[in-house]
């Protein structure tokens, strides 16, 4: 039916023609592709995706339906999904509804019925860009929209907790500083004991130090490095005190708290299936990513860090360590959800600094 048909605009003026999916109205945001074949809630729930339309490059999405226990966030925070073909009826015990319902929740506004392998080559082409999701047919009105449209740099801000809060344990103590943070950090340091305190992404290193932790955790999150420019500040006072241990966002800072730069990759990384060398111990890591920034590997030459993992695709920084602190980083997801377990032994590594090294604050 002709009331059924929607829009995906690009701003280069390409148009894709598809049906709706999720809720109503329109939405812009920066179009970014993911590779991954499973773990669609996930996704969809990081909260990296802010202000982002998703685009599935793999045909079929929503197979395993979705549920109340495996969201990365409780509030999506992404402003699209684009699909090839929107499974109906998901085929799982554990499904409670399928994805147009989910996104329709959520306020999440999608489109199906188009070419998701064609939309993925274009940015691959010429890189990420604006992009909108509209029942309007009148496309060089909404390419004129794009143009003026502003992408938001308060990402982290809006994501992040405003007051501290504690998921118990019985083990290390660990301040973990949410930018944006994926549920399954705090699960993955919950299950080996850890007590968990989540900070607001602009605590200062005194109210950190506060809690007498014997390590912190720098979350993953949304947007450019550049725009945390108070959390760098933090992260410089913290080194050398108390052991860390950076992912995504986190690593960047952790890498311009050092003095390195970071730069906006053409098309950045995500997907569950991304090859990164672990530069120590001469191995493939098969990881997830969702990033589109990274470190610029010559700006790190005069700085105390160097660099433990590379991508194999592209040669990019995927892990750095400080050489005389206990800090280190990576640009990948070891808390995976979703995607591969191969680097969760970086959390037994970070629990091995603060049982070695953890008492600093104390000194």
């Amino acid at each position: 039916m002709l009331n059924d048909i929607r829009y995906l605009v690009l701003e280069d003026g390409t148009v894709y023609e598809g049906y709706k999916l999720g809720a109503e109205g329109e939405s812009s945001g920066e179009i970014v592709f993911n590779t991954s074949m499973t773990g669609i809630q996930e996704i969809i729930t990081d909260n990296s995706y802010t202000d982002q339309i998703i685009t599935f490059s793999y045909p079929l999405v929503g197979s395993a339906g979705f549920n109340t226990e495996d969201s990365e966030s409780l509030l999506p925070t992404a402003k699209g999904v684009v699909v090839r073909e929107a499974v109906e009826h998901p085929s799982n015990f554990r499904s409670q509804e399928n994805l147009d319902a989910f996104l329709k929740k959520y306020g999440i506004v999608g489109i199906s019925g188009v070419d998701t392998r064609s939309i993925t080559r274009r940015i691959r082409s010429t890189g990420v860009m604006k992009a909108m999701i509209t029942d309007s047919a009148d496309h060089e009105d909404t390419v004129r929209s794009l143009e003026s449209f502003e992408l938001p740099r308060d990402q982290v801000e809006r994501v992040s907790t405003r007051t501290p809060y504690i998921s118990t344990g019985r083990g290390h103590r660990v301040a973990l500083i949410d930018f944006g943070k994926k549920e399954n950090i705090v699960r993955s340091l919950n299950q080996r004991g850890c007590d968990v305190t989540v900070m607001p992404h602009d605590s200062t290193s005194e109210e950190i130090m506060q809690l007498k932790p014997d390590g912190v955790m720098l979350s993953n999150g949304p947007g450019n490095p550049e725009d945390v420019g108070a959390a760098v500040e933090t992260i410089k006072s913290l080194i050398g005190r108390v052991p860390l241990f950076g992912i995504c966002l986190g690593h960047q800072l952790i890498a311009l708290a050092g003095g390195a730069s970071s730069y906006k990759m053409k098309f950045g990384h995500r997907g569950g299936n991304q090859p990164v060398k672990n530069l120590a111990a001469n191995k493939i890591e098969i990881t997830s990513q969702n990033h589109g920034y990274a470190i610029v590997e010559d700006s790190l030459k005069d700085t105390d860090f160097e660099v433990t993992h590379i991508a194999i695709n592209d040669g990019s920084i995927e892990g750095i360590r400080h050489k005389t602190e206990p800090v280190f980083s990576v640009q990948y997801h070891p808390e995976a959800a979703a995607g591969p377990h191969d680097s969760s032994y970086l959390f037994d590594e970070f629990m091995d600094l603060m049982t070695t090294e953890g008492g600093r604050q104390n000194v």
